[in-house]
């Protein structure tokens, strides 16, 4: 049986189709530059702002130094299992491939943990496949118990859960919660969400609603740009969603992310292409769109690229990562989820950050998140 739609998917019923801004002309342009908002974002990602991308980036970063300043901060996602019984067509962790699959034990998991605190992180995202009984809640509590007495900042990247669930990950030390919606059209969804618990869309929707209700702080959501055919249509709904979330929970940090599709065990190629020139502009305008939302960059995307964004709109990074479980200390023995671009070390990524004039942040000295006028606030859970 289907979820019931969340109070975001009542919300998001009631406004116009997430659509391109059709014919722009310079004038649309110079408004929507001057004066941006989640009403202009669809003049900003049109392809009439393309030849202006050095100036929508100047004001990107504008924005990204005000209401951020000069801090990246760096995490590392830490996979634990690829076990998975939904069938996703873009996914190297589908149930439906012949790959080699790992869950870690708790024990494996510290281990990790461990390597990679031993790099420097603070920040780890603990990433698995959708299987409710090889990454049962259970399982998720024993790794949050084992790793809290030496990492500061534990999120997860898994499968839904009920709200007694984020609860008992909370209280277990759960910090923040990762869940994209890949893509916000209805049809396209169900295309490439074939079978398995992901597969309804309405109760994906609202899983960040029943995280922030359980009293997780940090949200992230996202997009896998190129799983359908109109991609700044998705750019939208994430803007949208982001915003609605952030009035909603007002207490509770906000991320966002704009992966683009990578090749995979699962082999789907993108039905668009995303240049890189869409991209930066995508995230300069998402940035604009939403000046308060945090925006994250993983190693999918080039090593030049990424730099050039961390200058610009970016205010996360993960760095030196690896997606297979158990990949940090025996890489090899699993099927990755994706390839990753950037294959720099943490360190290199640090040093690059610092010769940039920025600072590398491996941990939040307070859990802080910006106001509307700039300023920090404390993101103590309502």
């Amino acid at each position: 049986m289907s979820a019931a739609p969340g109070r975001f998917a009542t919300y998001l019923a009631g406004l116009p189709p997430a659509t391109g801004a059709g014919e722009v002309d310079g004038a649309a342009v110079d408004l929507a530059l001057a004066r941006p908002s989640l009403g202009s974002l669809p003049v900003l990602l049109s392809p009439a702002v393309l030849p202006r991308i050095e100036e929508l980036a100047q004001r990107a970063r504008e924005v990204t130094l005000q209401r951020f300043g000069r801090a990246v901060r760096l995490f590392a996602p830490l996979y634990v299992s690829n076990a998975c019984l939904s069938s996703c067509t873009y996914c190297g962790f589908s149930r439906d491939l012949d790959v080699v699959r790992r869950t870690l034990t708790v024990e494996e998991v510290v281990a990790e943990a461990q390597a990679l605190t031993g790099r420097g992180f603070r920040h780890l995202l603990l990433v698995s496949g959708e299987h409710r009984v090889e990454v049962s809640a259970d399982y998720l509590v024993a790794c949050l118990d084992a790793l809290r007495p030496f990492v500061p900042s534990l999120s997860v990247e898994s499968q839904t859960w009920s709200d007694d669930t984020y609860a008992r990950l909370v209280a277990a030390g759960l910090e923040g919660v990762v869940h994209y919606q890949e893509t916000y059209d209805r049809a396209r969804y169900a295309e490439v969400h074939r079978a398995g618990w992901k597969r309804d869309y309405d109760r994906r929707l609202s899983s960040t609603e029943r995280a922030a209700e359980a009293g997780v702080r940090r949200l992230g959501i996202g997009a896998l740009l190129g799983l359908s055919a109109d991609w700044r249509a998705d750019v939208l709904g994430v803007a949208r969603h982001a915003m609605w979330l952030q009035r909603e929970y007002w207490r509770t940090e906000v991320t966002v992310a704009l992966p683009r599709l990578q090749p995979s065990a699962a082999g789907l190629p993108p039905l668009v292409a995303v240049s890189d020139a869409e991209y930066v502009q995508a995230l300069c305008a998402l940035r604009l769109a939403a000046p308060e939302v945090g925006i994250v960059l993983s190693t999918r995307e080039p090593a030049p690229l990424r730099d050039g964004l961390a200058r610009i709109a970016v205010t996360s990074m993960s760095a030196g990562s690896s997606t297979e479980p158990g990949g940090y200390r025996s890489p090899g023995a699993a099927q990755e989820q994706f390839s990753i671009s950037d294959e720099r070390t943490p360190a290199q990524v640090a040093a690059m950050l610092d010769a940039a004039g920025y600072e590398p942040v491996w941990k939040d000295a307070f859990p802080l998140v910006p106001s509307a006028s700039g300023a920090p606030r404390s993101s103590i859970r309502r």
